[in-house]
């Protein structure tokens, strides 16, 4: 089986008998170089399909115009479109983005910050894994002097940038809406508490609970990873209670889904007997029966706001990160899994 050997600077020069650094100069059309030669270099180069060794060059110039991007997962509307929006503004101002998932492990997201850094990245824009409790990783790419932005999950130890929605504040504000719905008794199907915005909408939806003096029930309140079976197990947990919750708070919008699966299964009348409210404004919602309502989390501001935090940084010698946060208020999308007068008028 033959191998084809990749084509260097040094193959064009050999074909031209010029010199390998006249060849550089030219592809990286440097006046001192003739018209004639370059134009000869860089049809060369394409006959011998010349592909120059971006790692190299970053590493000779200290910048390599790349920016690694880490999330948990890509089939997620809210991470695709904060990836959408990264892309926008860096790709204006000269910079490509390297996309990696972690699949919500921690040992992928710790490959993953290392393949960025043999990559020689600009900068780090992530959202960690759910697994994520040992910053470790993180602190070293802080360590190298390389612009760290964190957005929707994120952890103030860092002392870095960050970027993301009102989590408490969501949760009185869903709260806020069931209660005004006539609910008493409100669940939560919410994300673990190890991790930050997950154990935020967990304090919101206690205190929510506490403002209107409505039962805090640990039975009511359920961990998990957010996921659609997640959210089947979870609400067939909720329907064997005796007493039944008449309203379920989704910190996620895939387990609400799954929720409601189980909901409609069950001849459940939603959201007549039971409500359900959501958290991340899939495009779904809106499209299942009946519509889920949920929050919307500004993930194109997100996005925009991350890159342009990591532009901040580009022209700085020394790189001093502090906690610095860019909160932006989330938005209910009511729709009518909460809301039976939306059901009635579109029936």
């Amino acid at each position: 089986m033959n191998i084809k050997k990749k084509t260097t600077i040094k193959d064009i020069a050999n074909v031209l008998n010029i010199s390998a650094a006249a060849v550089s100069k030219a592809l990286h059309d440097d006046p001192r170089i003739s018209e004639k030669t370059k134009k000869a270099v860089r049809q060369v180069a394409k006959n011998l399909n010349y592909q120059p060794n971006h790692l190299a060059s970053a590493l000779r110039k200290g910048k390599s115009h790349l920016v690694g991007v880490i999330v948990p997962r890509t089939n997620s509307n809210f991470f695709s479109s904060v990836i959408q929006n990264i892309e926008q503004v860096l790709n204006k101002e000269g910079y490509n983005i390297i996309i990696t998932q972690s699949n919500e492990s921690y040992k992928k997201e710790c490959g993953n910050i290392d393949t960025l850094l043999f990559t020689q990245v600009d900068g780090i824009i992530a959202s960690m894994a759910n697994e994520t409790i040992n910053l470790e990783y993180y602190e070293k790419v802080k360590a190298k002097g390389i612009p760290l932005i964190l957005f929707d999950r994120g952890e103030n130890d860092l002392n870095v940038d960050y970027i993301g929605i009102n989590d408490y504040d969501s949760s009185h504000v869903i709260v806020e809406h069931l209660v005004n719905q006539g609910r008493q008794r409100i669940a939560h199907i919410g994300g673990y508490k190890r991790t930050r915005i997950y154990n935020n909408r967990i304090r919101g939806y206690i205190d929510a609970l506490k403002k209107h003096n409505l039962p805090i029930e640990p039975e009511l309140l359920i961990e998990s990873s957010l996921t659609i079976e997640d959210g089947r197990k979870k609400m067939t947990q909720l329907l064997k209670l005796e007493n039944r919750p008449d309203a379920i708070y989704v910190a996620g919008d895939y387990a609400a889904l799954g929720a409601l699966q189980i909901l409609n299964e069950n001849k459940i009348r939603i959201p007549d007997d039971i409500a359900l409210v959501g958290f991340g404004d899939e495009p779904f919602t809106s499209m299942v029966t009946p519509s889920i309502t949920s929050i919307n989390q500004h993930s194109e501001e997100i996005g925009k706001q991350a890159a342009l935090t990591f532009l901040s940084y580009t022209n700085k010698k020394q790189i001093k990160q502090t906690l610095n946060k860019i909160i932006l208020d989330a938005k209910l999308v009511v729709r009518e899994s909460s809301n039976i007068l939306l059901k009635t008028t579109h029936k």
